[in-house]
């Protein structure tokens, strides 16, 4: 794997699986090796009891956001999807439990402590500018992930 050498952004994702579905690193790590990746493309994976599973080192290039991979961290909660396989535009407590919105909170203050100067963002935040008015907004996401505001999630927690 290759190191990183500046971290810009600690990028929050989601599996995009059902509530019901409890997966974790070993079944994600399949996936994507399956697509043809080296690894696992996030550093950590957050299960849905809360417990906080670590796939490629904090340092080295992910493999989350194309274009982004060599200055970002990777986390993803597992869900993001409703029951009915519908996606959601902001409702955390809707998609994940408490545990999780507990150990994502712990892990980027972690995160934050080993990288100061970067910030959080949802994977959906790093959708091109479609309508080049400087902002990221839902007419230019390309996905919904992580299916919440992550902004406004860190202001509630305190990040």
């Amino acid at each position: 794997m290759t190191r990183r050498s500046t971290t810009d952004a600690i990028v929050v994702h989601c599996s995009a699986t059902r509530p019901n579905l409890d997966i974790g690193v070993r079944e994600i790590r399949e996936w994507h090796v399956a697509k043809g990746w080296a690894d696992v493309g996030y550093s950590a994976v957050i299960r849905r009891n809360g417990l906080v599973e670590f796939g490629r080192h904090f340092d080295d290039v992910g493999a989350h956001v194309a274009g982004f991979n060599t200055t970002t961290v990777g986390v993803c909660l597992v869900g993001g999807l409703y029951q009915t396989g519908a996606e959601a535009e902001d409702d955390f407590a809707g998609l994940f439990t408490p545990e999780q919105a507990d150990a994502l909170q712990d892990l980027l203050f972690v995160l934050l402590a080993a990288y100061p100067s970067a910030r959080i963002i949802g994977h959906r935040d790093l959708s091109p500018d479609a309508n080049r008015d400087g902002k990221i907004t839902k007419p230019d996401w390309l996905k919904t992930c992580p299916g919440f505001d992550v902004r406004s999630f860190c202001a509630a927690r305190g990040l």
